[in-house]
């Protein structure tokens, strides 16, 4: 049977939690199909900004964000620089180019810059966490899923030191457990769920249900 991504998790680190004004998503191999489980079951009204890092190459990115966008009540753009960061809307890091974070006046929007170049992946996960510190402190909920290596794990250490919270995928549903798992065995993971548990966690954080 198709996932949901609704699964209950009775996890004490899943509760509401009124300071998000920001939910991060890092992920890599595996990521497309696994997104399709979780950014779909967010609703139209989720009422914090989104931001995906896919490690993706240049134009596959759009593809993925229009997919998604097809699939989801929420809207889900490729980045733009200048896009405003705002509740409803997911943000897809755009291959080729970091994700990072700026003002225009009382507006945070996103940026799209091509350096650093001296980081395993371009978009980077730690580059757009690290940004994402920077704007939003500790309001910031982070999910890091199924992919290779230990992108953002240097990113989720400021996020934790800041205050942040961190949820990380498991292995048993994970493509590649690269990426959450070095999250999980450092410590900073607040909860590791399932694909199946990630939407609802989500929403349980925001205040906001998922829904199938």
């Amino acid at each position: 049977t198709p996932s949901t991504g609704l699964e209950e998790t009775e996890d004490p680190a899943i509760h509401l939690n009124p300071s998000v004004e920001l939910v991060a998503v890092g992920v890599s191999t595996g990521g497309p199909i696994a997104l399709q489980s979780v950014v779909p079951a967010l609703p139209a009204n989720f009422p914090v900004p989104v931001v995906i890092n896919q490690h993706m190459p240049p134009q596959f990115t759009q593809s993925l964000a229009d997919r998604l966008d097809n699939q989801s009540a929420l809207e889900v753009r490729e980045a733009e620089d200048g896009m405003p960061l705002e509740a409803g809307r997911a943000i897809i890091a755009a291959g080729g180019y970091h994700l990072t974070f700026d003002q225009a006046g009382t507006q945070p929007v996103v940026r799209t810059p091509e350096r650093p170049t001296d980081v395993s992946h371009t978009p980077s996960v730690n580059v757009m966490l690290d940004s994402a510190s920077d704007h939003f402190g500790g309001n910031i909920l982070t999910v890091i899923m199924t992919g290779m290596g230990k992108d953002g794990l240097q990113g989720v250490r400021r996020i934790k030191e800041d205050g942040g919270t961190v949820f990380a995928q498991d292995e048993s549903s994970c493509v590649v457990h690269g990426m959450p798992r070095v999250v999980a065995e450092e410590g900073h993971a607040d909860a590791v769920l399932s694909l199946e548990e990630i939407a609802g966690a989500i929403g349980k954080a925001v205040g906001t249900p998922a829904h199938s």
